[in-house]
């Protein structure tokens, strides 16, 4: 039985919410966004292989290639929601923890787009390292330059782990409504039951080129996988991180010293590696959708990505505050 998640896409239709996403990367938070109900005026997206990825799956989107401190945000004014998965290494406890002094920091792009296109709400994803003390000012700054532009704002901590992914992948989701919307918006809660383990996730991927040994190695593959570490262009290539997760995966019964081409061969002998469809599994995303590139680009856009499923969780939440909001505002406007 294949161990992939299952999604519930919107109907698109002319009542949906619109969004505009910035850094879309491989698209898991646009696929969540879909899934929660809004309708994508324009992904954002410097990377040529992962813009290619977007097109590729949504030749209907409108892709925007490019860095977003050069985006023409007026276009877009009024959307429902701006969204984005703003650089990580800026606030990654992998890296220097430079944050704002960090060129890569687009923070101040963000605000400067949502300014111009003024959404009803904002969602922001980032790694753990964000909520760390060094950034503490720098938090405060961006919750006041919030409130400065109408928006009520605040963060959560969220584990994929919670939404179904197979991953211990912890991740910073910071949301921002307008004060009219706000009252209506909660948190989601955490599903009532654990995410499969690797090997029930991946056990008939592994099997698909006949390998007799994928049902015993899915037995031993039995708890949650560690996080997937994408890496930058700088740094990190096609194996699943440093040697601390090396050896993680090396428990679950996974080589993870790089990625392979195939699942094992028939008489493949020894200890398998990962895919990139198997991480893409891992990370959420559904099994339909391709990732374009050679496999160095194709793992960096997976393991970059915000796994769909935290997405759409969070994603909901914010569309039924706007939707609520919006309703009460027209029934206060009739009375």
């Amino acid at each position: 039985m294949s161990g992939q998640i299952t999604f519930g896409f919107a109907e698109k239709s002319s009542n949906m919410l619109t969004s505009v996403e910035l850094c879309a990367g491989a698209g898991g938070q646009a696929i969540g966004l879909e899934g929660a109900g809004f309708d994508h005026e324009c992904v954002a997206e410097i990377d040529a292989d992962a813009c290619r990825t977007l097109r590729l799956n949504r030749p209907e989107w409108n892709v925007w290639e490019g860095d977003i401190r050069k985006f023409d945000a007026s276009k877009f004014k009024g959307v429902d929601l701006v969204a984005g998965g703003l650089p990580c290494p800026p606030f990654s406890v992998a890296g220097k923890q430079l944050g704002d002094k960090d060129e890569r920091n687009l923070f101040p792009a963000a605000i400067d787009i949502i300014d111009e296109i003024k959404p009803g709400a904002v969602m922001i994803e980032n790694v753990r390292g964000f909520l760390g003390a060094v950034f503490e000012d720098y938090r405060g700054h961006l919750k006041r330059e919030l409130h400065r532009l109408g928006y009520w704002c605040d963060w959560r901590l969220f584990n994929a782990s919670d939404y179904g992914v197979p991953q211990l992948r912890p991740r910073v989701v910071i949301v921002a409504i307008k004060h009219a919307f706000a009252d209506h918006f909660e948190w989601p809660d955490p599903l009532h039951h654990n995410p499969n383990t690797v090997g029930e996730t991946l056990e008939d991927l592994m099997a698909a080129n006949g390998w007799p040994g994928a049902k015993a190695w899915a037995e031993r593959a039995n708890e949650i996988a560690p996080t997937i570490v994408g890496g930058s262009k700088k740094h990190g290539g096609p194996d699943l991180g440093p040697t601390r997760a090396k050896a993680a995966w090396q428990t679950l019964g996974v080589n993870g010293k790089s990625i392979a081409e195939e699942a094992p061969e028939p008489d493949f002998v020894g200890m398998p590696r990962l895919t990139v469809r198997m991480v893409a599994r891992l990370q959420g995303f559904p099994d339909d959708w391709q990732i374009y590139g050679k496999k160095t680009s194709a793992y960096r856009q997976i393991g970059n990505a915000f796994p769909p499923p935290v997405a759409q969780a969070v994603a909901k939440k914010v569309a039924f505050a706007l939707e609520a909001g919006t309703t009460i505002h027209s029934v206060r406007t009739v009375a």
